[in-house]
């Protein structure tokens, strides 16, 4: 395994055993992704306890919760409640459940857990928290679980990237309602 090419770093193994430095990613690992809108988030990797794609069929709906809610999903034996986070922050457009699959974000912190149904997972990021500013413009129903935001250019255009305080999501009285 070791001796496999893929990882030499070098451009291969006439070089020798010598292998280049790798390497060291700046900041901290997230995970990115589109809620319904467009609008592009992330999570930090240490909140997420995992990442669950199943059928909408798969999610339970409950009768008498909140609307944020579309219901529960049963993962490996553990219940989990599964909220449409573009409805939770503000946005009036629901999560299209009419689909093969519903990426689900599972949060976690002291042993409460939640699923954030979101429109598409980018992927991961290392991303350094000193780029991070303060919010620009943000509605009000989504400032109290913003970090700040990460202004991205992609093709010549400039993206925000926003950052969500998963502990501030998963504690908030908006669930009771």
């Amino acid at each position: 395994m070791v001796g496999n090419p893929d990882f030499l770093t070098g451009r291969g193994q006439e070089q020798g055993p010598e292998l280049q430095e790798l390497e060291t990613p700046e900041g901290e690992l997230y995970l990115r992704f589109f809620v319904t809108s467009g609008d592009e988030f992330a999570l930090p990797a240490t909140g997420i306890r995992r990442i669950i794609e199943h059928p909408p069929d798969r999610i339970t709906a409950v009768p008498n919760v909140s609307p944020l809610l579309l219901g529960t999903l049963n993962e490996q034996g553990r219940v989990i409640w599964v909220a449409d986070l573009g409805q939770f922050l503000g946005y009036a457009t629901q999560l299209n459940t009419d689909r093969p699959e519903i990426p689900v974000i599972a949060v976690e912190e002291q042993g409460t857990m939640l699923g954030l149904a979101v429109n598409q997972i980018v992927g991961t990021d290392w991303m350094d928290l000193e780029n991070l500013n303060l919010s620009q413009g943000t509605p009000d129903t989504m400032a109290p679980f913003l970090k700040g935001e990460w202004a991205m250019e992609e093709n010549d255009s400039e993206r925000v990237v926003r950052l969500l305080d998963h502990v501030a999501v998963l504690r908030s009285a908006r669930w009771a309602a």
